[in-house]
């Protein structure tokens, strides 16, 4: 009988998504297609589908503190991610974890602010998130609106997402990507990679479909599990776009709202 060979693990500590399509189910399918083993610490409950969230039930921060507990000690954490962490409360207990924990490979998804520009948490959750866990982030995935909130700049110009990269970096994490999917015309979809001295633009091809829910949690997702996998922050990054890349041209009709991409798109292609 074979020996089952050892395998990279992951960590996401997000909400659920109860219409699948984003959230802990998307993390783990991203990281179930990176071949890499997924563990998650629930933070919320939502009822959601393709058209909208219809409600939010918090979990306690004893309780997320408690899962993220329970799979460092005894599976492990090769990476980590965070998405939607909701209050001050929650951020203070998953920077303490990460820190009691030693866990060094972690990709914040600052979920701060949605693509269209809502703000999704308050005043108080957003300084715990500068102060306390950004310092800890090896990659922060800001999306324009996010990093206009972080960076204390409006974005308009390439020029613009560099100088928000470099007001971010300042606040602590190894590397900063500003994601441009809501910046205008030409930037649309094109991101700035900084890491104190590698200041890069990324871009990759535009896919146009209605069905994006999930864009960013699976590009994060993706970065952890190659962070996991062994690869450098920038490979990590420039590989997770391409996934996320190819699952934005499987995109899943499903619902009569904003539908999923399409994460198994290995399993249709020749």
């Amino acid at each position: 009988m074979e020996h089952p060979r050892k395998v990279a693990t992951a960590l996401t500590i997000a909400g659920s998504d109860s219409g699948g399509g984003a959230g802990i189910q998307a993390d783990l399918r991203t990281f179930a297609f990176h071949r890499v083993h997924g563990t998650s610490a629930l933070t919320a409950l939502t009822a959601q589908n393709t058209l909208g969230v219809t409600r939010v039930d918090v979990v306690p921060p004893e309780a997320v503190a408690a899962q993220i507990d329970a799979v460092a000690t005894d599976i492990g954490v090769d990476a980590a991610k965070t998405g939607m962490l909701f209050n001050r409360e929650i951020i203070s207990v998953v920077a303490s974890r990460v820190r009691a924990l030693g866990i060094t490979r972690l990709v914040v998804d600052p979920v701060m602010v949605s693509r269209a520009g809502s703000r999704l948490i308050d005043d108080e959750a957003v300084a715990a998130l500068r102060e306390q866990l950004l310092p800890l982030a090896t990659l922060v995935t800001p999306n324009r609106h996010e990093a206009q909130l972080l960076a204390g700049l409006e974005l308009h110009t390439l020029a613009d997402m560099q100088e928000a990269a470099r007001r971010i970096h300042r606040l602590g994490p190894k590397v900063v990507l500003v994601k441009g999917g809501a910046m205008p015309g030409a930037l649309c979809g094109t991101d700035v990679w900084f890491d104190g001295e590698r200041l890069e633009t990324l871009h990759l091809t535009s896919v146009e479909t209605p069905n994006t829910h999930g864009t960013g949690c699976t590009l994060s997702a993706a970065i952890a599990a190659n962070l996991a996998l062994g690869q450098g922050l920038f490979d990590a990054t420039l590989h997770a776009k391409e996934y996320v890349t190819r699952a934005l041209q499987h995109p899943l009709a499903v619902g009569r709202g904003n539908g999923p991409i399409g994460h198994f798109f290995p399993l249709l292609e020749d």
